[in-house]
C-alpha cells in the first residue's frame, strides 16, 4: 500500500462509505449479448425525479466534504483567483461609428459587452452596453453570441441561462441601452444574421414539452425572419425541411446584404448542403439550392456582389477556397478554385479589406496568410509566437481587421492588422500576472501503437528538472482541432509545479479529413491508443513519474478518459472525466445525442453496436483491478451531454471492486456543458479538480 492509499483509507474512515446507488436489475438482449443497465433510473431528469434528486444531493455532499478537506485545495484556489484576475478584452466588431467588444475586469462572473467610438485612440470612453452580471443573482446567466446591425444602431444577442444550450434572443438599442420588447425563444445551435438594420434571421426548434425541456431530442429546426418591433408569432418561415426532420439549418448573410446563405447538415460530420436566396430592399427572395449534395464541407466566407467565397472540402481533405459566381435569377452558378488545397489544413477564412485572410493549422498551431480575392498569395501575417488564432473580425470594405491570438503562456491578445500589407500591432494586450519566460513549451511527436506519429505539446516550468506530476489533456473527435490555448486554471497547475501535456489525437481535424476519419466509428480505438502512447511517452522520457500521471478531458474527451482508464488503469494515478459521453449504447436518445452518430456510429446498427459496446466507459468498468483516483464532473443543466451519463458511470465505479482510491462525482448546479459558467464557479470547480489530481499524483504546491 502506497502513501496515497494510506491517506485515502483514513479519509474513507472519516467520511464513511459511498452514498447508496441502488441497483435496479435490468437486462436486455442486444445483438446476441446480454447487457445489464442497473442504474438506468439515474437517466431521469433531476428536476423531475425525486429519487435522482436525492442521489445527487447525497453524492454532492459526500464529494464536497472530501474535496474541501484536501490540503492542496487552498493553494490552487488562491493561484487560480490571482491568475484569472486580469483585464480581458474580446475581439472587436466595427459597425458604422461604433466598435463593440466583450470586457471583463478580471473577476467578473460574466463579461460585459461594451461599445465605443471606432476611431478613438483609447478605450477610456467605452461604455457598458450589456452587463450580464445583473441578469441573475447567482451569476449563471450569460451573454452568448451577439451581432450588431449594419449601421451599429442595434445589437441582437443571445441569453444563456444556467448553462443550457437553449438561448433567448433579444435586441438592445445602442444609443441609450434600451432593451427592446423583441424576444425570440427556443433558439439553439443558431446563427444571428441581420438583414439591413430592421430584420433578423435566426434558427429555432418547436417548443419542447415543458417536462422534457432538457432531455428531449430536438427535431425540425427551421430558419425564420424576424422584423424588429413585431412579436415572434409574426415571424416568417424562410427555410425548413419537414421531410427530413433531423436536418439542422444555420443561416448567414453576406456583408453587403445581397445574399442569404443557408448551411444544412444532418449531424456532426463536416459535410453540408448550401441554399441561397437573393436579398433586395430588405426582402428575401425564394430559397434555392446551390450545393445539393451532402458530400463535402462548404462554409461561407463572405460575398462581394454576386460572387460568394467558400472554404470547401470538395476533393480537398485539407480544404481549399472556392469562388462561386451566382445569378440572381437562380440560373447556373460558376465554381472556380481560387486557393488550392495546401499541405497545412485550412481552418477558416475571411474577406477583410478586399483581401482573403486564410487561417491554417501547421502541426496544430496557427499560421495566417493573405491573398487577393482571386487567390494570389500575398505572404504571411506574422504572429507573436507558437499559438492559436481564436477569431478574426473585419469586412471586405474595412480598412483594418482584427485577430485574437493566444498561446499556452499568453492570454488572448487582440491584434489589429492592415490587410494591405499584413502588418500588425497590439490593439489590446493584457497585463499579465505571471512571467511567460518562466515556462517552456515544446512540441514532440509520439509513436502510437500502429506507428502513427501523434503531435503533443508539453509545457513545463523553465526551472523544472527531472520528472514532475503531469496533467495530460485530450479530445480526439468530431474533427475538432486542439491548438495552444491559454487557461488560467492550467497556468495554476504549472505554477504549482506540475507539467501540462496537450495531445493532438486522431479523430480531430489537425491534419484534415484523413486524421478525423482515422479516429471515428470503427477506428475509435486509434484515439485511445494515441492517448495511451502519449502517457507512456511522458513516463518513458523521464518527464513524469510513474505514479504521477493525471488525465483530463471534457465531453468527447470525458469519454476518452473513461475509455483509457478502463483499458489501462495502471497508467494513470488520477483522472477527471468531465461532462463525458459514458453510455455509448444510449447516447443517441437524448437532446443533441442523435447528431453524434456520425462520429460514433449507430447503436441500432449491429456492427456499430459491437464497436461501441467494446469501449463504452459505463459498460466496461471491471472489478479485480486497481483503478486510479477518479473525480467525475458534470452539471445539472447540461442538456448537451445529459448528466445521466456521468451519474450512471459514477455509480458503476463506486459499486465495483476497483481498489481503495476515491471515485467521486462533483455535480455543479445551475451550470451546463461548460459555456456561460460564471467565474466563481470556474474557480471553485477547477480548484477542486486540480487539488484532487495533485493529491493523487504527488504534486505539492509550493507555499
Amino acid at each position: 500500500m502506497t502513501g496515497h492509499d494510506v491517506t485515502e483509507t483514513a479519509a474513507n474512515a472519516r467520511f464513511g462509505p459511498y452514498p447508496a446507488s441502488p441497483r435496479v436489475p435490468l437486462d436486455e438482449q442486444m445483438f446476441g449479448q446480454t447487457v445489464s443497465d442497473p442504474w438506468r433510473w439515474l437517466e431521469a431528469d433531476v428536476r423531475q425525479d425525486d429519487g435522482v434528486a436525492q442521489w445527487v444531493r447525497q453524492q454532492s455532499r459526500f464529494a464536497e466534504r472530501y474535496l474541501a478537506a484536501l490540503p492542496e485545495r487552498p493553494a490552487f484556489a488562491a493561484a487560480m483567483r490571482r491568475l484569472i484576475d486580469y483585464e480581458r478584452v474580446g475581439l472587436p466588431v466595427v459597425r458604422g461609428a461604433h466598435v463593440f467588444h466583450r470586457w471583463n475586469s478580471g473577476l467578473m462572473n460574466q463579461s460585459q459587452l461594451r461599445v465605443g467610438d471606432a476611431d478613438a485612440a483609447s478605450s477610456a470612453a467605452d461604455r457598458v452596453l450589456l452587463d450580464p452580471n445583473t441578469w441573475a443573482g447567482d451569476g449563471a446567466a450569460a451573454l452568448d453570441s451577439w451581432t450588431p446591425c449594419d449601421d451599429g444602431s442595434l445589437v441582437a444577442y443571445g441569453v444563456q441561462d444556467g448553462g443550457s444550450d437553449w438561448r433567448t434572443v433579444q435586441v438592445v438599442r445602442v444609443a441609450d441601452g434600451t432593451v427592446l420588447p423583441d424576444m425570440l425563444q427556443w433558439v439553439k445551435f443558431s446563427g444571428l444574421a441581420w438583414i439591413g438594420n430592421h430584420a433578423l434571421i435566426y434558427s429555432r426548434f418547436p417548443a419542447p414539452d415543458q417536462d422534457d425541456t432538457f432531455q428531449a431530442l430536438n427535431y425540425h429546426q427551421s430558419v425564420w425572419l424576424h422584423r424588429i418591433g413585431t412579436a415572434q408569432s409574426e415571424d416568417v418561415l424562410i427555410h425548413a425541411t419537414p421531410e427530413v426532420p433531423g436536418r439542422g439549418h444555420v443561416a448567414s448573410a453576406t456583408s453587403d446584404a445581397r445574399w442569404l446563405v443557408v448551411h444544412s447538415s444532418d449531424g456532426t460530420d463536416p459535410v453540408n448542403t448550401v441554399a441561397i436566396a437573393p436579398i433586395s430592399d430588405g426582402q428575401i427572395g425564394p430559397v434555392h439550392p446551390l450545393i445539393a449534395d451532402m458530400t463535402a464541407q462548404w462554409s461561407l466566407i463572405d460575398g462581394l456582389g454576386d460572387s460568394l467565397w467558400f472554404v470547401s472540402g470538395a476533393d480537398a481533405p485539407r480544404r481549399k477556397v472556392v469562388r462561386v459566381d451566382v445569378a440572381r435569377d437562380a440560373g447556373v452558378a460558376r465554381f472556380a478554385t481560387v486557393v488550392d488545397e495546401q499541405d497545412d489544413t485550412l481552418e477558416w477564412a475571411a474577406l477583410v479589406g478586399q483581401r482573403l485572410v486564410l487561417g491554417y493549422l501547421h502541426d496544430a498551431r496557427s499560421l495566417v496568410r493573405l491573398a487577393t480575392p482571386d487567390g494570389a498569395d500575398l505572404g504571411e501575417i506574422a504572429l507573436p509566437g507558437l499559438g492559436s488564432v481564436g477569431g478574426v473580425s473585419g469586412r471586405p470594405d474595412d480598412r483594418a481587421g482584427y485577430l485574437s491570438f493566444a498561446s499556452f503562456t499568453t492570454p488572448d491578445t487582440v491584434l489589429r492588422f492592415d490587410p494591405a500589407d499584413g502588418t500588425t500591432m497590439a490593439w489590446r494586450a493584457p497585463e499579465l500576472t505571471f512571467q511567460p519566460r518562466d515556462y517552456r513549451v515544446e512540441q514532440v511527436f509520439v509513436t502510437s501503437r500502429d506507428g502513427t506519429q501523434v503531435p503533443m505539446f508539453v509545457v513545463r516550468r523553465a526551472d523544472a528538472s527531472g520528472p514532475v506530476p503531469t496533467l495530460l489533456y485530450g479530445y480526439g473527435g468530431f474533427n475538432v482541432s486542439l491548438s495552444p490555448w491559454f487557461s488560467a486554471t492550467t497556468m495554476a497547475w504549472l505554477e504549482c509545479g506540475g507539467a501540462y501535456a496537450l495531445a493532438n489525437l486522431r479523430g480531430g481535424g489537425e491534419y484534415g479529413d484523413a486524421w478525423h476519419h482515422a479516429g471515428r466509428r470503427a477506428h475509435k480505438q486509434n484515439v485511445f491508443d494515441d492517448c495511451i502512447a502519449a502517457g507512456e511517452w511522458l513516463i518513458a522520457q523521464g518527464l513524469c513519474p510513474k505514479d504521477g500521471l493525471a488525465i483530463q478531458g471534457h465531453s468527447n474527451g470525458g469519454l476518452l478518459v473513461g475509455a483509457v482508464v478502463n483499458q489501462r488503469p495502471d497508467l494513470f494515478a488520477a483522472a477527471n472525466p468531465g461532462v463525458g459521453v459514458m453510455d455509448m449504447l444510449r447516447f443517441d436518445r437524448f437532446t443533441a445525442g442523435r447528431y453524434w452518430v456520425d462520429d460514433y456510429g449507430y447503436p441500432g446498427n449491429a456492427a456499430d453496436w459491437h464497436v461501441l459496446r467494446g469501449y463504452s466507459p459505463y459498460h466496461n468498468v471491471r472489478g479485480g483491478r486497481a483503478y486510479p483516483a477518479i473525480l467525475v464532473t458534470t452539471a445539472d443543466t447540461d442538456d448537451r451531454v445529459v448528466p445521466g451519463h456521468s451519474f450512471k458511470y459514477a455509480a458503476a465505479l463506486q459499486n465495483a471492486a476497483i481498489g481503495p482510491k476515491p471515485h467521486l462525482i462533483r455535480i455543479e448546479t445551475r451550470a451546463g456543458h461548460g459555456s456561460g459558467k460564471p467565474v466563481d464557479k470556474v474557480i471553485a470547480e477547477a480548484a477542486d479538480v486540480q487539488a484532487f489530481l495533485a493529491h493523487w499524483t504527488g504534486l505539492t504546491p509550493a507555499a
